[in-house]
């Protein structure tokens, strides 16, 4: 091809280039995306948002599409976004990257894909033994499937499934503890009722030592990576092991552990359900502990140095039994300082549900059972969900407001315009 025609063919293709990023930016459709799209609009509400997770339903117009694009219209930057298929209706799922001040909204367009599926930024493995979820080649979590022995064989009562650790901070810190032989029926993030009343018996699914009860994992039901979160989808059972003919399962729980695609620091939520596994009630007994747990480092246990900070600002002297909305737990790891806060949904049960914070042991817990016993009745499933921060440096109260914010008052999103 002779030069001047090669230069009017490049300023050509410049200027198509040109028209389609115009088109784009006035939220028209060009060739860039064909099929049905929408334009939505997110409102802050009366708070900043920063690093907010956004969900809702797949809008109709695009309700069949297996893949989808997201596109700010005030940069025309695309967006991550990733369709969540697990429910009773399909969900979009992305986060604010750009921070959305108070008051103010933000319009982007909704495209049907045309392009492969996008990489993973969150991923999980299987080995075999545990579930390992990562966020950009950082390790977050690790689910533990296979039973996981106790150090001393003689204590084989203490062997454990269906739980979490270790957690890491972004900075590649273990932050939780697991057997540690002060209690060594502590194990990192995990879920079990202290007292439990079932046909008649109690039993405990808390204190492995007692031989009255245990929670195990049952099954991997499903574990899926993306480009906005990485889930997994478990199965647990609370057993009862006091009656005479042999064990018996009263509660199936299941897990769903969705973790965030954040670097700078992790975000994850847990959801927990729990269903009688008879036609029999459940009762959980009144007693001050029990419940989503979590427990600290060992090294905050040696040197006393962890602490903890709630949202009414309280910490281990004065929040014990305190009914706040959330709770961060924090020390010096490695010289450095680190934290993990867990936020409880405003639908929990007994929300804002009370706390045990153990002023010399680094672990708390949600204890609801503290107020009185209640039941869970066949056919009426017992819901948990809880959020969890971890961040490497010194607690914000700030910060950890603006994400239980972000929890209990999402920003609203409309659709303004279908295709």
């Amino acid at each position: 091809m002779p030069l001047y025609r090669l230069k009017s063919h490049m300023k050509s293709q410049l200027r198509t280039v040109a028209l389609l990023m115009l088109a784009l930016f006035a939220g028209t459709e060009t060739s860039l995306y064909a099929g049905p799209a929408v334009t939505l609009e997110v409102s802050a509400g009366k708070h900043d948002r920063q690093q907010t997770v956004i969900s809702l339903p797949v809008p109709e117009p695009l309700q069949n599409q297996k893949q989808l694009t997201l596109v700010r219209l005030d940069d025309g930057k695309e967006v991550p976004v990733q369709i969540d298929a697990s429910g009773s209706e399909r969900t979009l799922v992305w986060i604010l990257s750009k921070p959305l001040p108070a008051g103010t909204s933000r319009q982007y367009r909704l495209h049907a894909a045309q392009f492969t599926k996008p990489a993973e930024q969150v991923t999980v493995v299987d080995d075999g033994r545990h579930l390992n979820v990562k966020v950009a080649d950082k390790p977050v979590l690790t689910y533990n499937h296979a039973i996981v022995k106790a150090p001393k064989r003689d204590e084989s009562y203490y062997d454990k499934s269906g739980y979490i650790h270790p957690l890491y901070t972004p900075s590649g810190k273990v932050i939780t503890d697991d057997f540690n032989p002060d209690h060594a029926h502590q194990h990192g993030i995990m879920f079990s009722w202290r007292k439990i009343l079932f046909e008649g018996r109690e039993n405990n699914g808390w204190d492995q030592k007692s031989k009255l009860g245990k929670v195990a994992h049952s099954q991997v039901n499903t574990f899926t990576g993306g480009p906005v979160f990485g889930e997994i989808d478990t199965s647990i059972e609370h057993i009862d092991l006091t009656k005479k003919t042999g064990p018996v399962t009263m509660l199936n729980e299941n897990w769903k552990v969705r973790v965030y695609a954040l670097e700078k620091q992790f975000l994850f939520d847990i959801v927990s359900v729990q269903k009688c596994a008879t036609e029999k009630p459940v009762t959980i007994d009144k007693i001050h502990y029990g419940g989503m747990t979590i427990r600290g480092h060992a090294d905050w246990h040696t040197n006393h140095g962890y602490d903890y900070l709630t949202s009414e600002g309280k910490n281990k002297t004065n929040g014990n039994q305190s009914r706040p909305h959330w709770v961060e737990m924090y020390g010096p790891l490695d010289e450095e300082t680190a934290g993990v806060a867990i936020f409880s949904a405003p639908t929990n049960f007994r929300s804002p549900q009370p706390v045990r914070l153990h002023p010399t042991m680094p672990y708390f817990c949600f204890a609801v059972a503290s107020l009185d016993p209640f039941d869970i009745q066949p056919g009426q499933p017992y819901v948990s969900r809880y959020r969890f921060y971890v961040h490497d440096g010194k607690p914000s109260q700030e910060v950890d407001q603006r994400l239980w914010t972000d929890l209990a008052e999402p920003p609203e999103v409309k659709l303004i315009s279908g295709p």
